[in-house]
């Protein structure tokens, strides 16, 4: 046994005091503590360590999203390109859209059908497509629209179904509907400054209408469907759903499956997502009336999951060793499994302490073997690649089999024995200050989870303390913390971090302001709202020179928010126009920083792909180019952000394509003209090599707009 000095809680039960605080340079000034850290490796950090469970809760999580970009259309130049002022029109041969659409194999559609439930508004929407062709439906999350859409067509009895790409916008649409037979266009983003309009809904029938085609689109409850009326989906009930994925395979016993008490207490649990339903329905199909059998079906779902959790805290027989490593398991899951063991031991301490203070902690050398570690908590174990900073690495990762016990279990610990919390509290401390990122950020989601149970609880003890340290590790794990819980839909955190943004202590601004900048991204909803809070934040023009940059940081991250790109755009040139000049300041400099990027998916890579086609879009970043150009303040900034987009354009044939088509929007005075042709002329390779072709282009573009330009006065 290893021996710890014993540690006494206090009186009032506040965890025992560690010698290493949170505030590790509390003795240290502002300016000599903080460190800056690039937002966007914040970014990518967080996202890399979260566990799955939490990400997937935000709408926007999954695809070219999670890396902080959504791409848009590529392929040659066949539209209108709108730059600033200057309109150009480049009619060039159009090459095809990549996965324009696929058709959906007959024998995917009969399958679904065999087991598909109509449900309540099934009829009217069958009847509706039927009379318009195109039909929009709209429904809430995992509610099972999509399956609805493709039995909408199938009921028709169209000769083939297509799936259309849903990076088609809404403009595009009725261009993509070609072909005879059925189309579906899956979740279609909407936003501001792409809503979907009753006029786009019109040309999509009339060009249905020529080739005797239907359309459903399905996107989740949207403000931006303009002038079009969406069919409400409601999902079937599950009873329904159960019977008929018994249909067909147990016709003799359904009923006496139906019957079954796990089977009840499933369906008495209120509404269930289909695919739940579904899942549930297979294990029930496959039952054979063996006690094994019949304990699958008690095991599944979320009560059971509640029931287990209470049962592991509760348990006298359970040992606090067990439960520690239980606990840290919840926090861990999907991660080394070393991590998880190595730290319960430190939570097990840390409970010594608490129900013994006076004996010193013991910690067993050896133990049982992970496989028995395992299998006691329902748990399982597989060699997994984990990423690093040196490259992927094989790592065993451990995991609850039951995906919702890591919530379930923190939310009962918080909440179900309140006398832990000292020394849970004690603990998440002690991983926050821990060097590596993934136990910085694990501990970060735990505090989310029980802000979600418990907001002013885990503010108090926990976010609070990390939030107003002069140290730079504990402020970043109060923002992820923040970030997190609101992506679990904790309580009036939005609420929190506005007023934080503005708070009289230094360290809470500066928590509020990267939480914000690290939200947006993940919850492109909340963008507009976090622009607002920082904007607000600049007005007062008292910020210190670390705040300032962390008010650039964050907004510049608004900028990576895919979906809503040109309304934030907008919503910058709007600030340079109707605010203080602090507020122009920050819109110019985080603009030139979101600029000033290279990475797959930055602004430059979105602009060439998709935002060089959108009017306003175009229009915008012409006006915040221009400006920041002209701007004494930000000329420097701005032309080393256009030596970035200079050179992936000399990598990328749409990069080069689209800084030709916005440079004369560019040039407005003979000084414009001057000043970027002496940067294009003195440009040279990162290596210091020569000048990359793609800039003698941009040199040619710029002799041409020479007669036009006007001069300065």
């Amino acid at each position: 046994m290893t021996a710890l000095p014993a540690q006494t809680p206090s009186a009032d039960g506040a965890p025992p005091h560690d010698p290493r605080p949170d505030d590790e340079a509390a003795a240290l000034p502002e300016e000599e503590q903080e460190r800056t850290e690039e937002a966007r490796a914040a970014q990518r950090e967080l996202v890399a360590h979260t566990p799955g469970f939490i990400l997937n809760q935000a709408a926007s999580i999954g695809g070219s999203l999670v890396g902080g970009a959504q791409h848009g259309v590529s392929g040659g130049v066949a539209r209108d390109v709108f730059m600033g002022r200057t309109e150009i029109h480049h009619h060039g041969p159009a090459a095809p859209a990549v996965h324009t659409s696929g058709e959906i194999p007959g024998a995917l559609l009969d399958e679904l059908a065999a087991v598909f439930v109509d449900g309540p508004a099934f009829a009217a929407a069958l009847e509706r497509l039927r009379e318009e062709r195109v039909l929009v439906l709209a429904g809430a999350h995992a509610t099972g629209r999509h399956t609805a859409a493709l039995m909408l067509l199938h009921r028709l009895g169209v000769p083939a179904v297509y799936s259309l790409s849903a990076e088609t916008s809404p403009a595009e649409l009725a261009g993509r509907l070609t072909s005879p037979g059925g189309h579906v266009l899956r979740d279609l983003p909407l936003s501001r400054n792409r809503p979907l309009r009753e006029t786009h809904l019109y040309a999509a029938r009339d060009q249905l209408r020529k080739v005797d085609g239907y359309l459903v689109v399905t996107v989740e409850n949207s403000p931006f469907l303009l002038g079009a009326t969406p069919s409400e989906w409601v999902p079937p009930d599950p009873a329904a759903v159960l019977r008929a994925h018994l249909t067909g395979r147990r016709d003799a016993d359904a009923e006496d499956l139906l019957a079954l008490s796990p089977v009840r207490d499933f369906l008495a649990r209120g509404a269930h997502r289909p695919a739940e339903t579904a899942a549930f329905a297979k294990l029930l199909a496959a039952h054979d009336g063996s006690d094994d059998a019949t304990a699958r079906l008690v095991d599944f779902g979320q009560a059971a999951v509640e029931q287990q959790c209470r049962e592991w805290l509760s348990d006298p027989d359970t040992s606090l060793r067990d439960k520690a490593f239980l606990i840290s398991l919840a926090v861990f899951d999907r991660a080394p499994y070393v991590l998880a063991a190595e730290l319960a031991d430190r939570l097990f301490v840390h409970f010594q302490r608490l129900q013994h203070p006076e004996q010193p902690p013991e910690i067993p050398v050896f133990g049982l073997s992970a496989d028995t570690r395992l299998d006691r908590a329902r748990a399982v174990g597989e060699i997994r690649d984990e990423d690093t900073e040196w490259g992927p690495v094989p790592q065993f990762t451990a995991y609850f089999r039951k995906e919702g016990t890591p919530g379930v279990l923190l939310t009962e610990v918080w909440t179900g024995h309140p006398s832990a919390r000292p020394a849970l509290v004690a603990w998440l401390r002690e991983l926050a200050r821990d060097g590596r990122p993934v136990v910085r950020t694990r501990a970060a989601a735990a505090a989310a989870l029980l802000a979600r149970a418990d907001l002013p609880s885990a503010v108090a003890l926990l976010i609070n303390g990390w939030a107003v340290s002069k140290s730079f590790g504990p402020r970043v794990t109060a923002a992820n913390a923040l970030t997190l819980a609101q992506l679990l839909e904790a309580p009036v955190v939005l609420r929190l971090l506005t007023q934080w943004c503005t708070d009289g202590h230094w360290a809470r601004r500066w928590t509020a302001i990267r939480a914000l900048g690290l939200l947006a991204p993940l919850r492109p909803d909340l963008a507009s709202p976090a622009l607002s809070a920082l904007a607000a934040r600049a007005r007062t023009g008292s910020s210190g020179k670390a705040e300032a940059d962390n008010l650039v940081e964050s907004t510049a991250l608004l900028l990576s928010v895919g979906q809503r790109r040109g309304e934030m755009l907008a919503e910058l040139v709007r600030l340079l126009h109707h605010d203080t000049a602090p507020v122009r300041a920050l819109a110019l400099a985080a603009f030139v920083r979101a600029c000033d990027n290279a990475e797959e998916g930055a602004l430059v890579g979105w602009y060439a792909e998709s935002g060089m086609y959108e009017a306003d879009a175009a229009r915008d970043l012409a006006t915040l180019w221009r400006t920041a150009l002209g701007d004494r303040a930000h000329t420097r900034a701005a032309l080393d952000a256009l030596h970035t987009w200079v050179r992936v354009a000399a990598r990328r044939a749409d990069a080069a394509q689209a800084l030709e088509l916005l440079l004369p929007a560019l040039v407005v005075t003979a000084d414009d003209h001057k000043r970027l042709r002496h940067e294009l002329h003195t440009l040279r390779a990162p290596d210091g090599g020569p000048r990359p072709p793609v800039a003698d282009r941009l040199l040619d573009v710029l002799t041409r707009t020479t007669e036009t330009a006007p001069r300065s006065h």
